[in-house]
């Protein structure tokens, strides 16, 4: 069997009975091993945990083949960095959404607590790129081991889904950085509001949901969505996406009309702010456990 290089492309070569994905993503590889018996790549499994399921011939059930040990070591270490951004940086937003609604009213203290979790966001989309680039790869041939690759600090992979939904997510966050320096311009006009800070919002938020479909299509094999509720990974995918999906709803609450010069509606973008928040903290608590 030819390498695939970790998912990339739809082989159907000699001794691989299955390989499933959508489009020309392949998230789960199926193939027969030479002594006998199965082992079953898939994409999250391998790069989040760096396992690989084995079954034996005639074993009543499977196994599953681990990663060298530099491979574990680095996945829990990017694992912890990624899933601590992310509750830090969700805590944060929370807080600014707090301080937006019960606070002061001083806008410049909120913008400061929401440029603080961004930076947070900005890191745990960075190290998620990471964690994709340097996830350990399964060895030519249909052996079913995993190998560890040089450490990389960038690749470009757009075949790859789990690498599509980390960079786009990574992307988001920097678009969110836009949207949060530009809140502390002061004096604009409603126009330049939703110029710098309402439309980079929109356009993070749209991101983000698009990052959380794509690990919908990794975890799912190709269907859009489904229910898992057995598998963590499921859940830590169901929670962000949720927290998208707020975080879209506060950014079109968010919206200042023209005509009367005050948003749509403020209170309900802090409360979706302050909840989205809370779903990103809650995903990053969930990731700490989803490790090797």
């Amino acid at each position: 069997m030819r390498d695939v290089r970790g998912g990339c492309g739809r082989d159907r070569g000699r001794g691989v009975p299955g390989a499933e994905g959508a489009g020309p993503f392949t998230t789960r590889l199926t193939w027969r091993l030479p002594g006998g018996g199965t082992a079953v790549w898939e994409s999250r499994a391998a790069r989040r945990r760096g396992v690989i399921a084995v079954r034996e011939p005639g074993a009543p059930t499977g196994r599953h083949a681990t990663a060298d040990e530099v491979s574990v070591r680095r996945l829990r270490r990017l694992n912890a960095v990624a899933a601590t951004a992310f509750v830090i940086g969700g805590a944060l937003f929370a807080a600014g959404a707090g301080i937006a609604q019960f606070g002061s009213g001083d806008a410049v203290s909120a913008a400061s607590v929401y440029f603080a979790g961004g930076l947070f966001f900005n890191t745990g989309g960075y190290v998620s790129l990471l964690q994709v680039v340097n996830a350990p790869r399964h060895v030519p041939g249909g052996t079913g081991l995993l190998v560890t690759r040089d450490w990389r600090w960038w690749s470009y992979e757009p075949t790859r889904v789990d690498w599509l939904s980390a960079f786009v997510l990574f992307a988001g966050t920097l678009v969110f950085a836009v949207d949060l320096l530009d809140s502390f311009l002061q004096g604009l006009s409603v126009r330049q509001v939703n110029r710098l800070i309402w439309a980079p919002d929109v356009i993070g938020c749209v991101l983000f949901l698009v990052s959380g479909h794509l690990a919908f299509v990794e975890i799912c094999h190709g269907r859009g969505h489904c229910v898992r509720l057995r598998d963590l990974g499921w859940w830590i995918v169901a929670v962000n996406q949720f927290g998208s999906v707020l975080f879209m709803v506060s950014a079109l609450a968010a919206y200042t009309r023209p005509v009367t010069g005050s948003m749509i509606n403020a209170d309900i973008a802090d409360w979706a702010t302050l909840l989205g928040a809370v779903c990103f903290s809650l995903g990053g608590v969930l990731q700490l456990f989803e490790r090797p």
